[in-house]
């Protein structure tokens, strides 16, 4: 099934990682821009290095801190108003780095918790309004295959916090259904980004790669997709089945 062109794109936590690879080939794609992040002068960096390569696209840049909900709310709409209107809506930013519940961490674990669901919250409370007065757009919640299971250690308030972010996500395709709004949600598996330090195993693919397939993914609009698709959505098939003890052992 063909998608319209989603021309004017938002991209949150956008100055590293995985929202820095969507900037670079959405821009690649001729598409216009609205990049969202803590660092400013990484998204400056960021928007002179697209425009640069690629003359004639819209980038504008905005320093939110997604934990701030009155800047979320007040920040994106007027990003929309540079660009004439958002059409997608890529709630990326996240954080990670956590530990074992019960070892002295727990503001740490608290923290993924908070940036990861409520930041995320923010971040879709402000684009649907935004895409419910349009009528239309796309919204695009970056979970993990992290979130299909409980997982030990470093990985439990990451696990939980994108697990949480499925069902935000659910909520909001079921309220929308009829409309002219699509909500899709992405599950990586392991890629090179600093937010897997520690978190890498044996089918960890590059950043290129990884960002390659997610954008493929994202323009196909689908409810849910796994990042890559092989091996990742047989794995978290097998995830959802296996024993506790034998998953603990193998994650």
């Amino acid at each position: 099934m063909s998608r319209p062109v989603r021309q004017r794109i938002l991209i949150t936590g956008a100055s590293s990682g995985l929202g820095m690879g969507m900037a670079r080939r959405f821009a690649a794609r001729g598409r216009d821009l609205a990049l969202v992040a803590r660092r400013a002068a990484l998204l400056e960096e960021l928007s002179d290095e697209l425009v640069a390569a690629r003359p004639g696209i819209r980038v504008v840049t905005a320093a939110i801190d997604v934990d701030d909900a009155h800047a979320v709310a007040e920040g994106v709409p007027a990003l929309a108003a540079q660009l004439g209107g958002i059409d997608r809506f890529v709630a990326n930013a996240g954080i990670g780095n956590g530990s074992s519940v019960g070892t002295g961490a727990a503001a740490a674990n608290r923290a993924i918790l908070a940036t990861n669901v409520l930041g995320t919250h923010a971040q879709c409370e402000a684009a649907v309004e935004l895409f419910r007065a349009q009528g239309s757009g796309h919204l695009v919640l970056i979970s993990s295959v992290a979130s299909v299971r409980g997982m030990t250690g470093t990985r439990t308030a990451y696990g939980a916090s994108k697990a949480a972010l499925n069902a935000l996500a659910e909520g909001i395709r079921s309220d929308l259904l009829g409309t002219g709004i699509r909500v899709t949600t992405v599950l990586p598996g392991y890629i090179e980004t600093d937010i897997n330090v520690g978190r890498r195993g044996p089918f960890t693919v590059d950043l290129d790669t990884g960002v390659d397939a997610l954008v493929a993914a994202i323009e196909r609009e689908p409810v849910r997709a796994y990042v890559p698709e092989w091996p990742w959505r047989p794995v978290s098939a097998l995830l959802r089945v296996l024993p506790l003890p034998v998953l603990r052992r193998l994650t």
